[in-house]
């Protein structure tokens, strides 16, 4: 039997688990590119996070904490599977607006093949920040505090990301954001 304050406790965590896995989930499936993947480290962000609780009275803000725990579980697996291909077509198979004609479906599944295929090849810090800012839609600070680094330099990274992508593309750098959504 839980006394109070341990009930409380594991009110909290699942209060945190619920509001940031899907968050957590998507910012992952972009980073690695495989379902089974992000799954596997969502959990184990989480586990993470369990086991920091500890330093949760020096959080100021949640959201990036945890962000930064998943930024770094993202960048230790790409560390173990470097070589491995990051965006695997299947993933991309599965998006599908039943609103479009087949031929307008193809033409967009293969656009965003391309812009994943094209941002899974970027620096890993440019990889991180175009997924952060441009897919997740974080803010210039969220994502600083995520990565760790100043805001300029987050401006920075995202511009230069973006324009290797419109130059890798040959598209507008809207276009590349739009389609990796």
């Amino acid at each position: 039997m839980f006394d109070l304050e341990n009930k409380d406790l594991e009110d909290r965590i699942s209060e945190i688990y619920h509001h940031y896995y899907l968050d957590v989930y998507k910012f992952l499936i972009c980073y690695s590119g495989n379902q089974n993947d992000a799954e596997d480290l969502t959990q184990e962000v989480f586990i993470r996070v369990l086991n920091n609780l500890s330093n949760l009275s020096r959080v100021t803000y949640l959201k990036p904490w945890i962000f930064s725990i998943a930024k770094h579980v993202a960048v230790d697996h790409y560390r173990k599977k470097r070589f491995i291909t990051i965006f695997s077509e299947g993933f991309f198979k599965q998006i599908v607006s039943a609103n479009k004609e087949p031929d307008e479906l193809i033409e967009q599944n293969e656009m965003k093949r391309c812009v994943h295929a094209a941002i899974s090849k970027l620096k890993p810090k440019f990889r991180a920040v175009v997924i952060l800012r441009g897919i997740n839609e974080f803010s210039t600070k969220e994502t600083s505090e995520i990565l760790q680094c100043s805001e300029s330099k987050v401006k920075v990274d995202y511009h230069r990301a973006l324009k290797e992508l419109k130059k890798k593309l040959n598209i507008d750098v809207k276009e590349v954001i739009e389609n990796a959504n």
